[in-house]
């Protein structure tokens, strides 16, 4: 696998996912993937070729047991191995949070992760980790440019009707708004739907990316319009662990009357609520599906109704629907879930294939669905590669010294 090559993170609080890339006129062409799990824990890498054979399954021991920087070497040892005479010419960084004025991938340095750090409270689950991230790969990288790709950008060109909340304007001002999330995801299915049904791409469509975080996002023209999650990741959809939609008197009640503090607030918001808090079971909708407790129903419940109900929320913000398209990991493999969303949807469109959808098939809905279905497996690593390709393009045309790190 020699050649220039773009190595992708994409670091969470106990796990990195990572990526190679090679160039291609097609765009990047993934020559191997992995993921380092349970850092902190008990940390273990596992990696496959783009052939699907196994490059690495091993328990992590010694110094790379030790935390974002120990999970980083045991990374670029697999990378080494796999990838002899390649030389990473970037590594792109998934960052959750880029603020209100980042709108594109940029080029990282000391003082934009500063910048980048302050927003940490909006994404307490990702954005700490992220930078930690950033860090370990400068460090296992030195002098290769590192490309921060956020997740919030393709939200940025939101109407200001769903960009704001009703509160003095000076909040507004200080960055107090809907950011919406997911932004690398829908980024990748509005791309793959430009590729495979344009029409549908030049229309009405929402994205449903479901999995231990979810959201939703209303596009019109593959441009994001509007999203279910707001100035946090907490908003809109039960998650995981996280809340979802939440009367802000509730957190008042919780500090006031419960004399909870903030930190512990946050705890119970992000850590113990969602399909976890509600079901008293797991935070994992495959352990809920097999789980016959009343309570473990009742989280799933929750979860389709409120899927349901943003669903017709960004539908009449689009003026209609065109296409409903599944992604994530409940939304990719859950087809009872999916199911038991589109049912008695007909009066907004969607006219669901049981068969089609228990099949597991790209299309679910019936020719006579008004609105198309569809599921489509996201990969928010190859949209950052391309980032990552498309900038170090950009640097070298403006004559900007790029350099690179040979394995």
């Amino acid at each position: 696998m020699a050649g220039d090559a773009v190595l992708t993170l994409n670091a969470g609080s106990s796990s990195i996912k990572f990526a190679v890339y090679g160039a291609a006129e097609e765009g990047p062409v993934q020559r191997l993937s992995g993921q380092v799990e349970r850092i902190g824990t008990e940390p273990a890498i596992k990696a496959k070729g783009a052939d699907g054979a196994a490059l690495a399954a091993r328990a992590l021991e010694g110094a790379e047991a030790e935390g974002h920087a120990g999970a980083m070497a045991a990374i670029l040892s697999v990378v080494e191995a796999a990838s002899a005479g390649t030389r990473v010419v970037a590594v792109g960084h998934r960052i959750v949070h880029g603020g209100p004025e980042r709108a594109a991938p940029v080029l990282l340095d000391a003082a934009l992760l500063e910048e980048l750090a302050t927003f940490s409270p909006f994404a307490p689950l990702h954005q700490p980790h992220n930078i930690a991230g950033v860090h370990a790969a400068m460090t296992a990288f030195p002098g290769t440019p590192q490309i921060a790709c956020f997740d919030t950008a393709f939200h940025r060109g939101h109407p200001w009707v769903n960009d704001v909340f009703a509160l003095p304007r000076e909040f507004y001002d200080r960055g107090v708004r809907r950011y919406g999330f997911h932004g690398l995801s829908y980024e990748y299915i509005a791309g793959r739907l430009a590729q495979m049904a344009p029409m549908l791409h030049a229309g009405r469509v929402v994205v449903a990316h479901l999995g231990n975080g979810a959201s939703m996002c209303g596009m019109l023209a593959g441009q994001s319009v509007g999203s279910t999650m707001g100035f946090s990741a907490l908003d809109g959809l039960p998650m995981g662990t996280r809340c979802g939609q939440l009367d802000p008197g509730v957190v008042l009640y919780l500090m006031a009357q419960e004399g909870m503090t903030p930190a512990e607030v946050e705890d119970l918001l992000y850590r113990r609520s969602g399909l976890l808090g509600l079901s008293g079971v797991s935070n994992d909708m495959r352990t809920l599906q097999g789980t016959a407790t009343a309570e473990a129903q009742q989280a799933i419940d929750y979860f389709v109704f409120r899927v349901r109900r943003e669903l017709g929320a960004l539908a009449a913000v689009l003026g209609g629907l065109d296409a409903l398209v599944f992604t994530g990991g409940i939304g990719e493999h859950a087809a009872p879930i999916r199911e038991r969303v589109c049912e008695g949807m007909a009066w907004i469109g969607i006219d669901c294939d049981r068969a089609a959808n228990a099949a597991g098939e790209t299309v679910i809905s019936t020719p006579l669905s008004r609105a198309r279905v569809l599921v489509i497996p996201t990969d928010e690593e190859s949209v950052i590669a391309r980032a990552a390709f498309g900038l170090l393009g950009e640097a070298e045309a403006g004559h900007v010294p790029v350099e690179a790190a040979a394995l």
